[in-house]
């Protein structure tokens, strides 16, 4: 009776798994990408010294794309998918003369890096509220240095320089975040984006993609 009832029951959760079609989404958000490591912490420990005439910052883009929902039984499912996400960094230097300040001497240089990212996750619903993690592997579609440089509003230096060469082309990292799924299908979510490997292309500095997305969706 025992062996019937487990079978019953296995039999009852595997026909409600199959039951259960595939979804389709789309996404699209805002991303604040930056970089962690040895290298960027020696940056910052030479900025302390410029006595706050440089700084950095994360590069604020924002992010797209499409996945699926593939539900594995009991609120749980697997969510690959497939995202634009623009990611890198930023240096900003204002220089100010004393007695001269009205000189108005700034410049900027911004990492563009340009992935496409393959998350594979577990999602988890408990009733509306979402879990999700798991992990990331991304392309480096495109990536450009853009320096500029002015004083008194002239634009003295402007330039943009690929610089795809000089990153690795795969990247992998870790997601997770959490969200809310709407009866309607609209849905909101947060996630984390913590890099496993070294962007250097000789995998000498100890540079990692870092960051965060926050965006809205809706599902199929």
């Amino acid at each position: 009776m025992k062996k019937q009832i487990l079978l019953l029951a296995i039999t009852t959760f595997s026909l409600g798994a199959f039951a259960q079609k595939p979804t389709i989404g789309v996404e699209a958000g805002l991303s604040s990408f930056g970089m962690r490591g040895d290298a960027v912490d020696n940056l910052n420990g030479l900025i302390d010294f410029a006595d706050g005439m440089v700084s950095t910052k994360n590069r604020t883009g924002f992010y797209a794309g499409v996945n699926t929902s593939i539900p594995l039984g009991a609120g749980v499912s697997l969510q690959p998918g497939l995202y634009y996400t623009q990611k890198g960094y930023e240096m900003r230097g204002d220089f100010a003369v004393k007695g001269m300040e009205f000189l108005g001497a700034n410049a900027k240089a911004q990492l563009q890096n340009d992935y496409i990212d393959i998350p594979v996750l577990i999602k988890a619903d408990l009733g509306g509220f979402q879990v999700f993690g798991g992990p990331q592997f991304s392309y480096l579609a495109s990536s450009k240095l853009k320096t500029t440089a002015s004083v008194l509003g002239v634009n003295l230096l402007n330039e943009t320089m690929d610089a795809k060469d000089q990153f690795n082309s795969w990247d992998m990292g870790l997601l997770g975040g959490i969200g809310y799924q709407f009866k309607s299908g609209f849905n909101v979510s947060a996630s984390y984006n913590y890099g496993l490997s070294k962007v250097d292309a000789n995998k000498n500095v100890a540079g990692y993609n870092n960051g965060f997305k926050v965006g809205v969706g809706i599902r199929f």
